[in-house]
């Protein structure tokens, strides 16, 4: 009778289970059934106020000038042998000076940290990488190409191969994902961590399962589901919603800061109109749900988290939870007016507090290989 009532109580669990997956990607599958038909809805609407230019969009040839501005950097190439990869990446500053190394965000590449190059080439060694999928780093086409571990391991790669075993790693958006991850499983390559409105990964999956706004403001993670409908989206009307993306009152860049200007823009334009980008940039999307299983989620670096206020995409009550998970010094500041880009549209502010974090606790000398 008890190994009866025990086998019941296994079917009972295993089929709780069973149920629990089945309505969560019943939940994943019938939402992004809804984006698209919203995006369709878009579409159709599109065709009908300005049927001759709705597909017309075309790949940016010559870069701008902006993205050879030698007070950036220099443009160098690395092969990593485990991968197989060309990884793309800017970088300034003398080497042999600590490393501070950047990853950028979607859709971006690493001339989003233009502003912070300039800014830290004096006491570092600035490193911006254009991540895979991105700029002028390799575009795998596969979506399994993608996976979490597989950014995170590209990451310490390139730490490798640049001669250093510590960084100060500074990410924003994807790119602040992947720095958590890092920070997390490699915690002796990150001296300091600095991250730009992208939570702690176990933050954001608690927080949005629980609160349906923070669903609703990441409803283009299900859209980005489908193959090929995507892309289609984005590049209609020559970009017009990635432009928007950048420019609009909502989501854009500069209502208080600074704004893009029409050459950088076109930087933008440049990088994602090339055959294969939007795929690729996408794919990071693809594989989300593919989560990287944490045999531990607490990060033991000292971490600056900046968050912009009127960030569209991310609430910001998200921002102080991530203290949960911080077994070191940690710094929240919350930048009044920055959009989800503040690295770009408030740069001196987040200069400033980079360089205040930075100063705090042990001397920068102390990281030095």
């Amino acid at each position: 009778m008890a190994r009866l009532l025990h086998n019941l109580l296994l079917l009972s669990v295993w089929l709780a289970l069973k149920l629990r997956l089945l309505g969560y990607w019943s939940f994943v599958y019938g939402y992004c059934a809804l984006c698209t038909a919203t995006a369709l809805l878009r579409l159709w609407w599109n065709i009908l106020l300005r049927p001759s230019s709705t597909f017309q969009w075309s790949v940016r040839e010559t870069p701008p000038s902006c993205l050879s501005d030698t007070s950036l950097g220099t443009h160098c190439y690395v092969r990593i042998k485990e991968s197989g990869l060309r990884f793309h990446y800017v970088a300034a500053g003398e080497r042999g000076k600590p490393l501070m190394l950047f990853l950028h965000g979607f859709p971006e590449f690493w001339f989003s940290w233009r502003h912070q190059l300039r800014e830290f080439k004096s006491e570092f060694r600035v490193v911006a990488v254009d991540m895979r999928g991105y700029g002028e780093s390799d575009l795998p086409p596969s979506t399994e190409w993608y996976r979490l571990d597989y950014l995170v391991t590209d990451v310490k790669d390139i730490v490798e191969y640049l001669g250093y075993n510590r960084c100060f790693l500074v990410g924003h958006d994807w790119g602040g994902i992947i720095a958590w991850l890092c920070a997390i499983h490699y915690p002796e390559m990150v001296a300091k961590l600095v991250v730009l409105n992208s939570p702690h990964p176990c933050v954001f999956t608690d927080y949005a399962l629980r609160h349906p706004s923070q669903m609703l403001k990441s409803s283009y993670f299900f859209f980005f589901q489908l193959p090929r409908f995507p892309e289609l989206m984005l590049s209609i009307n020559d970009f017009k919603a990635l432009k928007s993306l950048f420019t609009s009152r909502s989501t854009g860049i500069g209502r208080k800061g600074r704004w893009l200007t029409t050459e950088e823009l076109e930087a933008y334009l440049y990088a994602l109109s090339q055959p294969g980008a939007l795929t690729a940039s996408l794919n990071y999307f693809r594989n989300v749900f593919s989560f990287l299983p944490l045999s531990q989620s607490e990060v033991r670096s000292p971490v600056l988290l900046l968050w912009g206020e009127r960030d569209a995409f991310l609430e910001q009550d998200m921002s102080e939870a991530c203290r949960l998970y911080i077994r070191n010094h940690f710094r929240l500041n919350i930048i009044s007016g920055a959009s989800h880009w503040l690295q770009q549209d408030q740069p001196d502010i987040v200069n400033t507090l980079i360089w205040t974090f930075l100063k705090e606790g042990e001397g920068r000398k102390n990281y030095r290989n």
